[in-house]
């Protein structure tokens, strides 16, 4: 799994003109599901975007996590992330997990975010508009394997 992560000031989401999901300071995860993902890779990744630590300390050393600032999460469904973009010049998306293996691994990812910190969503499969201010700017990816 795939999750693009920024660190933002403010966060949304809207779906046919309306907010469904939005947060004040926290963390914009974008999250991709790759074929061959399962559980144990949302997990992981939800580990992984929990407790990267891309927050500033009191010296202004990035040494804090989203847990550790109490920050909010809105986590957007995006299968473009897991696009082949090696060649050509259109996306191939064979590497993309099914639509119903990538939206039930998305709920399980969300599930388990929601356990430890205030979670807000997109919803797969909808057009979404997502708005943000990205703090820093700081953006990062972070991947899980089903090989590793």
């Amino acid at each position: 799994m795939i999750a693009l992560i920024q660190r933002v000031t403010e966060a949304r989401v809207e779906v046919d003109g309306k907010v469904i999901g939005a947060i004040g300071r926290g963390i914009l995860a974008l999250v991709g599901v790759e074929r061959g993902d399962a559980e144990a890779q949302a997990e992981r990744l939800v580990e992984r975007v929990l407790g990267y630590r891309i927050f500033p300390d009191a010296e202004g050393k990035m040494n804090l996590s989203l847990a550790d600032i109490e920050g909010e999460l809105l986590a957007v469904p995006q299968f473009t992330l897991a696009a082949d973009t090696k060649k050509g010049a259109r996306p191939g998306f064979s590497s993309a997990a099914p639509p119903q293996a990538g939206e039930r691994l998305f709920g399980h990812f969300c599930e388990m975010a929601e356990k430890n910190i205030v979670l807000k969503t997109g919803k797969f499969g909808a057009d979404m508009k997502v708005s943000l201010v990205n703090d820093g700017p700081v953006t990062f990816w972070l991947q899980t394997s089903a090989q590793a």
